[in-house]
């Protein structure tokens, strides 16, 4: 940030969206830096939604901080600052999938009506009596301990699973359950449908469920 005021000595109030706001607008360096630090890898993700490559991600997401600076001044709370730098996010992100003729609309990703949200296995086949009941309910994660479900190995597993989901599941349950949007935020962000969102949430849960089941599952057998 050019002319940026000498750090305040204290850490920057992200909470507190008035003094957040008149802090970038000042050009208090260490707010802006604070923002970059809470929202980019999330905006990595969702950029990636609409364009081929991470590297392509990264340069959209320069140009939304870059957005950032020079329209702050501009910003007239009609939606919360996490949302309009989001939206400035997406509108560069669309434009830029677009001239490069590798952008998918995040509506047209669709919740891949095809895809089961559960492994097929897991249910009685066709011709049994009961077909398409479980053929074994999912176990209970009760008797686990809560420092393994908690521990650093469990996270990694869990980010590990959000990492290779589609896009467009990976960035509805960031947003939903790592950024903790509601689902009014999301869908007002990705132009989709509440239908859309939450069947996109509920495959990309019931994937992220079942890597961690694996896990817990990895532990029992030790």
């Amino acid at each position: 940030m050019s002319q940026a005021e000498p750090a305040s000595g204290h850490e920057p109030n992200l909470a507190d969206e008035t003094e957040l706001i008149a802090a970038l607008r000042r050009g208090d360096e260490a707010t802006f830096m604070a923002l970059v630090e809470r929202f980019n890898g999330a905006l990595l993700r969702v950029a990636q939604s609409y364009v081929g490559s991470w590297a392509v991600a990264e340069e959209v997401v320069q140009e939304t901080w870059l957005g950032v600076l020079q329209g702050i001044g501009r910003f007239e709370g009609r939606s919360s600052l996490k949302t309009w730098i989001f939206r400035i996010l997406a509108n560069r992100a669309r434009t830029r999938g677009v001239r490069e003729g590798r952008s998918i609309p995040f509506a047209d990703l669709g919740a891949d009506a095809d895809e089961p949200a559960v492994d097929a296995e897991q249910f009685l086949p066709a011709g049994h009596p009961y077909a398409g009941w479980w053929a074994a309910y999912p176990a209970s994660w009760e008797g686990v301990p809560e420092e393994r479900l908690l521990a650093r190995e469990a996270r990694e597993r869990i980010e590990a699973a959000i990492a290779v989901l589609p896009p467009s599941q990976r960035t509805v349950i960031t947003l939903r359950d790592v950024e903790g949007w509601s689902a009014e935020e999301v869908r007002g962000l990705l132009e989709i449908s509440d239908a859309n969102q939450r069947v996109l949430l509920h495959r990309a849960r019931a994937k992220v469920r079942s890597a961690l089941a694996a896990y817990v599952a990895e532990g029992d057998a030790q």
